[in-house]
């Protein structure tokens, strides 16, 4: 893995691998792949060797940890980049289907990062708070990250992927500048430095190529040196392209200390980085860089991790003197362009016409065209760069605005929509029961004179998600709501057929280790199963719920009750001294995030967390160590 799928001399695979390690006296040899299937009986291993599915790695590690002697384990599996490669190439097989999460159904919990480590797997923010969805052109296909607790989980078999006139903003096809004009190339008497920053398996080593190739259409003399690191997705990707009218100009392909005069930035982390940086000097530098949030490989383990923005803005501004430009190009990419991937060629052209790249347009399209690939494609997307450099207000007109435009957070209509919502979980005297509990912290509040409604808002957010747990009536509503039909179709053209993945309490095989409900395929016949449980819904907490024995889901009613007490007790002693600390163990339910065991294990961590913050709320001198 992460080896960028180098060729190598001479045959080597497992089983060669296998010989030679047993015969330096490795006493136990051990396969794990994700295809045991692959090797034929016969298939020459040295004596002894196991073939294991990597479902069972941990297990195995287990296993050999308690070995006495020396073991070997080879990991069998095709680099996650040298995959996409060959799929482009149609010499690897493409499974004919994708993972897309209902929004609705998704807890935000992460486990689904926990286990699958994948960086497909955005953050999408919602009213509700941040969810998880599949960035289709970021995923491998590696469908691990359905092993995550939780039902939202659904295979899309043989859908296609809305693109062009289905995601594309309807003017995109307009043209509203039919002639632009040329800009002022920066002179080339001496070396003019380009540091192009991105990220792997965007095509950053591309826009690097095709700027050495156009720079040799326009007779300059060109360095282009790639650092990529490891073959990892989301890894940090540089290119140091150097072009002067003198090859005697360039004594080193490598930009030097604050020799960079445009950062080409395909990626804010990492255009922020102490490495680009550090090319950049405030008198000479200019930036055109991404805005586009895209979450670093710690946000697979931090689920509530913010992408500080302000401070990459910042540091990228002083490091060129207040000389950067920041747009959201995926944005515009997607809308104009129906695909993502034009991002970095758009970006190429918004810095090509604000007179930052010291090649012809003529050149780069020409280059373009030697490339062959999508030539059009990335024409038009060169163009609409440049576009965007010229007018970007009509352009962002054209583009429509983003998915979900940030808007002052409204109070009363939040909480009007949450009793809606509960109304159609339950019925109106459940909603009631909501209502009952969000006036009365709101009047206290009030009470107060402080003229915040930080505390109404928690606990507004906290009981609604208490009280809307996700139970197997309601999955099946969210599951049957048209609006999941709807953002389905949001991303796919077509499909033929949905599977669903879950692990119903009553019925699903137990892991032998951990215990855990193991998760299972189910066919489209679930689908209508949802439809004729979602009715159902009357029988929740009732003497026939089945599915209200188990041991969560009477953890989850409990819930309800205990906040309502815990609500009542912060209200007696509320006073404006003790307000954030009442908002912040009002907000703890907030964490209990997931299904099964990862909430419980949720709910464990913040119930620990309360009785903390609950002895500094009686105790104020308990305060200091709660905090810690």
């Amino acid at each position: 893995a992460m080896t960028g799928g180098q060729t190598m001399d001479g045959p080597l695979d497992p089983a060669i691998i296998s010989r030679q390690v047993a015969a330096e006296g490795v006493g136990r040899v051990v396969v794990v792949t994700d295809e045991p299937d692959k090797y034929p009986p016969g298939t020459a291993f040295a004596p002894g060797v196991t073939i294991h599915h990597r479902d069972d790695l941990d297990q195995v590690q287990r296993d050999l940890a308690t070995w006495p002697g020396v073991s070997a384990l080879i990991y069998d599996q095709t680099c996650a980049a040298e995959k996409r490669r060959r799929r482009k190439r149609g010499t690897f097989p493409d499974p004919a289907k994708r993972v897309f999460i209902n929004e609705a159904v998704c807890e935000g919990c992460g486990d689904c990062g926990v286990v699958s480590n994948c960086v497909a797997i955005a953050p999408q923010e919602t009213e509700l708070g941040r969810k998880r969805a599949i960035d289709q052109n970021m995923c491998n296909k590696d469908f691990t990250c359905l092993k995550g607790f939780c039902p939202s989980f659904v295979t899309v078999h043989d859908g296609v992927l809305a693109k062009g006139s289905e995601t594309r903003s309807p003017g995109a096809s307009a043209t509203p500048f039919p002639v632009l004009p040329d800009p002022a190339l920066p002179a080339t008497d001496k070396a003019y430095n380009i540091c192009v920053t991105g990220i792997g398996g965007t095509g950053v080593v591309t826009i690097s190529a095709l700027l050495g190739m156009a720079a040799h259409v326009d007779d300059k003399a060109v360095t282009v040196l790639d650092v990529a690191g490891l073959a990892q997705k989301n890894g940090a990707v540089f290119a140091h392209v150097r072009i002067a009218d003198d090859p005697d100009a360039l004594n080193a392909v490598r930009i030097a200390a604050g020799g960079a005069d445009l950062l080409l930035g395909n990626d804010m982390v990492t255009s922020g980085g102490f490495e680009t940086l550090g090319k950049l000097d405030a008198d000479r530098a200019r930036a055109v860089v991404n805005a586009r949030q895209t979450m670093t490989a710690e946000f697979t383990n931090l689920p509530d991790l913010d992408f500080p923005d302000d401070k990459l803005r910042a540091a990228i501004s002083d490091a060129t003197g207040g000389r950067a430009d920041f747009i959201d190009v995926t944005h515009l990419a997607r809308r104009l362009m129906g695909d993502t991937i034009a991002a970095n060629m758009m970006l190429l052209g918004y810095a090509f016409q604000k007179g930052a790249v010291p090649i012809s347009a003529d050149a780069i399209e020409r280059a373009i065209e030697l490339n062959g690939v999508a030539v059009d494609f990335n024409k038009q997307a060169f163009t609409w760069g440049r576009r965007a450099a010229h007018d970007l207000a009509a352009v962002e007109k054209l583009a429509g605005p983003q998915d979900k435009p940030a808007a002052a957070f409204d109070l009363d209509a939040f909480i009007a929509r949450r009793v809606a919502d509960l109304t159609a979980y339950q019925n109106a005297a459940y909603a009631a029961r909501y209502s009952a509990l969000v006036d009365k912290v709101r009047h206290t509040e009030a009470a107060l004179g402080t003229g915040g409604t930080d505390l109404t808002e928690a606990a507004a957010r906290s009981f609604f998600k208490l009280m809307a747990y996700k139970d197997e009536y309601e999955v099946a509503r969210l599951y049957s709501a048209p609006e999941f039909r709807r953002s389905l179709r949001q991303t796919f053209q077509s499909h033929k057929k949905l599977t669903v993945h879950l692990a119903p309490p009553l019925g699903s095989p137990k892991d032998a280790r951990t215990g855990h409900l193991q998760k299972r395929e189910f066919g489209p016949w679930m689908f209508q199963a949802f439809r004729l449980l979602a009715p159902l819904k009357g029988l929740r907490g009732t003497a026939f719920d089945l599915f209200g024995r188990t041991e969560e889901r009477r953890m989850e009613r409990a819930l309800i009750n205990d906040y309502e007490a815990t609500i009542d007790r912060l209200l007696a002693g509320l006073a404006a001294n003790n307000l954030p600390l009442a908002c912040e163990i009002a907000a703890l339910p907030q964490s209990m995030r997931g299904f099964g065991h990862v909430k419980m294990a949720n709910v464990e961590k913040a119930k620990a967390r309360q009785v903390e913050l609950l002895a500094a709320f009686k105790d104020p001198s308990k305060a200091v160590l709660a905090a810690e």
